[in-house]
């Protein structure tokens, strides 16, 4: 979070709880319960305020979460 300049916390999501959560659940290659590429932005009150999703392939637009975070603060 430094090399961002943030001070808002990210999530590890290494149990699966946030992906079954925000239903980005899918199967790949056997293995089930693997996120779908996605961003969330939650506000402080746990409101999803900004939500993207991407292909496989695609990387998120790390410039329009940091911008969307930026503007909340």
């Amino acid at each position: 979070m430094q090399a961002l300049d943030l001070e808002t916390p990210l999530l590890s999501d290494w149990n699966g709880d946030a992906t079954r959560g925000f239903d980005i659940a899918f199967e790949f290659r056997g293995m089930r319960d693997v996120s779908a590429r996605s961003a969330f932005v939650v506000d402080e009150t746990g409101v999803v305020q900004a939500a993207w999703g991407y292909e496989t392939s695609e990387l998120p637009d790390f410039d329009a979460i940091l911008e969307t975070v930026r503007a909340m603060a």
